[in-house]
């Protein structure tokens, strides 16, 4: 006897709240250490442009007061210049680290085929049912239908992911 949507529902509750505990714990355990070294980076930083002051101020006493100002001006640049880079460099690390553990899942026997499966209905609820789903190298799927396209694959999905932190990600590295 073929089981009713509502029982396969059921039955997959345990299965999904499992996913989701894992994922929000993968999710906070990255963070935390996007946190941590975003932290360490930003420390750096914040240490370099106090030397360039420092610098700056001396340099600013020896030369007088107008070149002081230009080269504390510069120093914040440069400083600016530091900081933003750094944060970038947390950005794309934390990118490269969040695209590194979704593409973890497909190598998982026991939760990749069914994370493939509610993919595979994702796309087909998306495109109807006369789309064609394939499998995505990266893992996920892919599915198309009348000159229509809909991604559902494991990068796709923590790009999603990581666009939704949206501004909230510049908390990583604020003070």
């Amino acid at each position: 006897m073929k089981p009713t949507s509502d029982q396969a529902v059921t039955a997959l509750a345990p299965v999904r709240a499992a996913l989701l505990r894992t994922a929000r714990d993968e999710a906070r355990g990255l963070l935390d250490r996007a946190d941590r070294e975003a932290a360490a980076l930003l420390g750096e930083a914040r240490a370099t442009a106090r030397s360039l002051l420092e610098e700056a101020s001396r340099q600013g006493e020896q030369d007088g007061a107008a070149a002081a100002r230009t080269i504390r001006a510069g120093a914040r640049r440069a400083a600016r210049v530091r900081t933003l880079a750094v944060r970038r460099e947390a950005y794309e690390e934390l990118r490269r680290r969040a695209f590194t553990r979704g593409r973890e899942l497909r190598e998982d026997p026991a939760r990749y085929p069914a994370a493939r499966d509610r993919l595979r209905r994702r796309a087909s609820r998306l495109l109807g049912p006369d789309a064609e789903v394939t499998e995505a190298p990266d893992g996920g799927v892919v599915g198309r239908a009348a000159g229509r396209r809909a991604e559902c694959t494991l990068d796709s999905l923590t790009a999603r992911a990581l666009d939704r932190l949206g501004v909230e990600v510049e908390a990583l590295w604020s003070p």
